[in-house]
């Protein structure tokens, strides 16, 4: 797909809705500017879910305590 748009007077443009839907991007939503050559590539910057995201974000509390190294070396293993 591609749209042509007018670059503002600050420098500015505006991603059109449908594409903004496309990407899955709203007004505050990070995004990447990749520039290669003389184009310009804009996606959105999410990021992926780690583990320790989704361990922060739960709502359940530790029952017992949790030795971190031999966690992270199994991980490793």
């Amino acid at each position: 797909m591609q749209v042509k748009r007018r670059l503002g007077p600050k420098g500015q443009i505006v991603i059109p809705k449908d594409i903004r839907e496309m990407l899955g991007v709203k007004p505050g939503s990070d995004v990447i500017l990749e520039v290669t050559g003389d184009e310009v590539k804009i996606k959105p910057a999410n990021k992926p879910e780690t583990y320790f995201d989704r361990f922060g974000n739960t709502s359940r509390k530790l029952t017992k305590l949790v030795d971190i190294k031999k966690v992270i070396e199994e991980e490793y293993r």
